[in-house]
C-alpha cells in the first residue's frame, strides 16, 4: 500500500479524480477565534500559562508516519487497504517542568512544559460485537500473523492497560512558543 494521488478510474494518468476540499478563510478564522476566545482562555487562566495556539508537522513527517502505517499493515495484514486505515488524533499535554524526567529519551525541551499538543494513533476499521464497523486505535507493530494487528482498545480492556510502542507520532513545533509570524490565523 503506497500513498499515492487520486487517480481518474477512467485513465492511468495523474488527473485528480476530485478537487482538493477546502474552507472559506472567513469560516477557518471564526473557528479557530471561538477555540481562542473561549477554550483557550480558559486553559491559560486555570493553569496560569500562555498555551499553545497551534501546531505545524511538516510534510515529510507526516507522509513518513502514513508510510509506516501502511508498511507495518501491509507485513502482517496485506488484504487491508486504505479504506481501512485512518489516523485518531488526540489532544494531549506536556508534563509540568518538575515532572519532565518522562520526557528524557525525546528532543522535546521544557519550554514545553504544560502546553497542549497533539498524539497521532493509527486506526482500523473493523467490525464490533454487533456488526457495527467502527474505528478503533490499531497498533501495526503488535502485530502479528494471527492477530493481523492488535486492536489498542480491545486490548486495554483485555488487558486492564496498555504497554510497550506503539506507531505514533507527537511532537510537532507548537505556537507558542515559536513565532507566529508565520500564521495566517
Amino acid at each position: 500500500m503506497k500513498t499515492k494521488p487520486n487517480l481518474s478510474p477512467e485513465v492511468d494518468t495523474l488527473e485528480l479524480a476530485s478537487v482538493p476540499n477546502t474552507m472559506t478563510c472567513e469560516f477557518i478564522q471564526v473557528l479557530i477565534d471561538n477555540y481562542r476566545k473561549k477554550q483557550m482562555v480558559c486553559v491559560n487562566e486555570k493553569l496560569g500559562i500562555q498555551d499553545a495556539h497551534a501546531i505545524h508537522f511538516d510534510l515529510a513527517t507526516l507522509k513518513k508516519f502514513i508510510s509506516d502505517i501502511e508498511a507495518e499493515t501491509q507485513k502482517t495484514n496485506p488484504d487491508l487497504s486504505e479504506k481501512d486505515l485512518g489516523i485518531r488524533f488526540y489532544y494531549a499535554a506536556y508534563p509540568k517542568a518538575d515532572e519532565w524526567d518522562i520526557m528524557q529519551n525525546t528532543p522535546i525541551t521544557q519550554e514545553y512544559a504544560e502546553r497542549h499538543t497533539l498524539v497521532m494513533v493509527p486506526t482500523m476499521k473493523k467490525a464490533d460485537e454487533n456488526g457495527e464497523i467502527l474505528n478503533y486505535d490499531f497498533n501495526p507493530l503488535g502485530s502479528s500473523a494471527k492477530s493481523n494487528g492488535e486492536i489498542l482498545a480491545m486490548a486495554s480492556a483485555r488487558k486492564g492497560g496498555l504497554q510497550g510502542d506503539i506507531v505514533s507520532q507527537n511532537h510537532g513545533t507548537l505556537s507558542p512558543p515559536a513565532d507566529p509570524k508565520v500564521e495566517s490565523f
